[in-house]
């Protein structure tokens, strides 16, 4: 048995038919379609209490969820209003053939390709296409904050990561999305917190993909944490979109961590796609530099010495560049500390300098110890 695809002359649509091979002596060989599985696109509803709701959807190196979305609404199955346990239905889009000749299918939702003889024979016991990734838990957060970038006059997005050091206990935990916006330059911040993750709208006008239909880019948090990294560590960052479907690119995990030519696309599983340098590739690049007013960075003057707040709480963190910026100022290029006496924050600014039992603070050892301290 193998699954075919066949074209419904009455509709158009794309079907998944159930085949064999009838071989008969003196007779050559005739594919025979035996029952229709599904059309090829719309995801299935094998989950009893799947819902379709406006959500996000992420998991830890693979480019779940699809960074940049024509949609903001998933069908499945979300617990809470966030967590680490959606289940969402596999959806699946051809992908192709294996080298053996038979056609191979990706699921964009889980990330795997489908085709191989021990998903025909899940699918001979089930009845049902499903990956090998089917059941996998996400991590989701429901009704997202959506920002639109130009309804303001300064928005700042970073990587939240866990402090480098602490007076108090420093607890490992995933990267967040932290957000500041101000309605007036320079003014008072209206938002100012981490969230779990958000998308950031803007119009099709701006060009910054090849689909159109793309107007919104989902910051997850895994996608912040690399973009960040990557600035960091100077790797040569762009976004390219896919030779066959269109859609753009997201390097996660080890891809991320490694500029290379070849890229293998998350939504459509094909592999032929190729930049002319090697680049790690992310969504969010053009958003990064399309609403930047300035790209620059500058070290501040200031000095904090710890030394002086001996019977204070402190925490500690490298500051680090924006995701998104769109301030005209230059970002802040150094240290970030919290001071507190007792409840009350006496200290939360960024510093070119900070003295710590009488040493002078490295910044680069500051961002190592954090990105040591990110469950990824």
């Amino acid at each position: 048995m193998f699954v075919e695809r066949r074209i419904n002359q009455a509709t158009g649509t794309v079907e998944l038919w159930r085949c064999q091979w009838e071989n008969r002596p003196g007779i050559a060989a005739k594919k025979v379609f035996l029952s229709k599985i599904d059309d090829e696109q719309p995801p299935s509803t094998e989950l009893a209490q799947a819902s379709e709701i406006s959500a996000i959807c992420w998991s830890y190196g693979r480019t779940l969820g699809n960074i940049a979305v024509l949609s903001p609404s998933l069908l499945g199955e979300f617990p809470g209003k966030s967590g680490d346990d959606a289940q969402l239905p596999c959806d699946f889009v051809n992908a192709g053939r294996f080298r053996n000749g038979a056609n191979r299918w990706w699921c964009r939702t889980h990330q795997t390709h489908w085709g191989i003889k021990a998903d025909l024979e899940s699918f001979e016991n089930l009845g049902e296409m499903r990956c090998a990734n089917h059941s996998q838990p996400m991590n989701y957060v429901v009704s997202p904050l959506a920002i639109n970038v130009n309804d303001y006059a300064e928005v700042g997005i970073w990587c939240s990561m866990p402090a480098s050091f602490s007076t108090r206990k420093i607890e490992p935990r995933p990267p967040r999305i932290h957000v500041h916006v101000r309605p007036e330059a320079g003014g008072k911040k209206t938002i100012d917190r981490d969230y779990s993750a958000l998308s950031v709208l803007y119009t099709d006008k701006m060009g910054l993909f090849r689909s159109h239909d793309i107007t919104r880019v989902n910051v997850t948090p895994p996608a912040a944490f690399e973009f960040v990294c990557a600035l960091e560590e100077k790797r040569a960052l762009d976004c390219i979109n896919c030779a066959h479907c269109g859609y753009p690119h997201l390097d996660l995990g080890d891809f991320a961590r490694k500029s290379h030519r070849k890229h293998f696309c998350g939504n459509c599983g094909r592999d032929n796609t190729w930049s002319k340098h090697e680049i790690v590739s992310t969504p969010l690049k053009p958003l990064h530099d399309q609403f930047a007013k300035t790209l620059k960075y500058e070290t501040p003057e200031r000095i904090l010495d710890l030394g002086e707040y001996e019977n204070c709480d402190y925490t500690i963190w490298a500051s680090t560049p924006a995701v998104i910026w769109t301030a005209k100022r230059p970002q802040e290029f150094g240290i970030h500390v919290h001071v507190h006496d007792g409840q009350t924050r006496v200290v939360d600014d960024t510093f070119g300098s900070v003295i710590l039992h009488g040493e002078p603070l490295d910044r680069a050892s500051l961002i190592s110890s954090m990105i040591a301290k990110t469950i990824i």
